[in-house]
C-alpha cells in the first residue's frame, strides 16, 4: 500500500523537479543508487520495470525506503497494463509511470487514489489523459519532441503538468532550456546515472552528480 497521497506526491514532485529513473538486477547496486540520490536531495524516484522479477527487487526497495528514506516517494515505470499497475500498487508503488496512456491503468489508479503519469507526445493524447483524472503528462519521447513542443503546448493548454522524459542532460544548458520553454519537471536516466559511475560503483560521485543537478533547478 502506498504510504503517499497522490496530492503530496505531486507537491513534492514540483518541489524537487529532477526525478531518476533506474532499472538494474542487482538489489545491491539499487540500494546505493537509492542512497546516493537521497543523499544528494531526491524525494521522487522511479524504478523501471524490466526484466524478470523486477517486481520482487521493487518490494524490497519500498521496505528499504520504509526504514532508512521515510520521505523518499518511490514509483514504477514502463507499466503498460492494469494488472501490472495493481501488482506494484500492492508492493507499495506510490505513482504510476506508462510510456503511453491507457484507460484501464489510469482506473486501476483512480480507484486507489495514486498518481498515473501517462507518456503523452500529441495535444489529443494530453487531453484524453487530463479528461480520465492525470494531473501529471509525461512528455515522452522528450528528445524527439524537444523544448519547443512545451512552448506550444504551454500556449493553449496552460493547466497542463509537464514532466519531461528523454533527452534531458543534467547541463545548465539542458536544465534551463526545458525548464525555460515551461516544464514541470524532468525525469532523467543513464544521462544522471551514467554507465561509468555505476561500473566503477562510485556512489560518492554519483551523489555528486546528482546534487549539483538539483542545484541548478531547486
Amino acid at each position: 500500500m502506498a504510504r503517499f497521497s497522490r496530492l503530496h506526491v505531486y507537491q513534492t514532485l514540483l518541489d524537487v523537479p529532477i526525478v531518476p529513473l533506474f532499472s538494474s538486477q542487482d538489489l545491491d547496486v539499487c540500494k546505493n543508487v537509492l542512497s546516493a540520490c537521497y543523499k544528494a536531495g531526491i524525494r521522487v524516484f522511479e524504478l523501471t520495470n524490466r526484466g524478470d522479477f523486477a517486481h520482487e527487487l521493487f518490494a524490497e526497495l519500498v521496505k528499504t525506503a520504509r526504514t532508512d528514506y521515510p520521505d523518499l516517494i518511490l514509483g514504477v515505470g514502463t507499466i503498460i497494463d492494469p494488472a501490472t499497475a495493481a501488482l506494484y500498487l500492492q508492493l507499495g508503488a506510490n505513482f504510476i509511470v506508462s510510456p503511453s496512456f491507457d484507460a484501464d491503468v489510469a482506473k486501476v489508479c483512480n480507484l486507489r487514489k495514486i498518481g498515473y503519469l501517462p507518456g503523452c507526445a500529441t495535444l489529443t493524447e494530453i487531453s484524453t489523459a487530463e479528461s480520465w483524472g492525470v494531473e501529471i503528462i509525461k512528455l515522452f519521447p522528450g528528445d524527439t519532441l524537444g523544448p519547443s513542443f512545451v512552448k506550444a503546448l504551454k500556449a493553449p493548454m496552460p493547466w497542463t503538468t509537464v514532466l519531461v522524459t528523454g533527452g534531458v542532460e543534467p547541463t545548465e544548458e539542458s536544465l534551463s532550456t526545458w525548464f525555460g520553454a515551461g516544464a514541470d519537471a524532468v525525469g532523467i536516466g543513464s544521462r544522471l546515472l551514467t554507465p561509468e559511475i555505476l561500473q566503477k560503483k562510485d556512489w560518492e560521485a554519483l551523489e555528486h552528480r546528482v546534487k549539483n543537478a538539483l542545484a541548478l533547478v531547486c
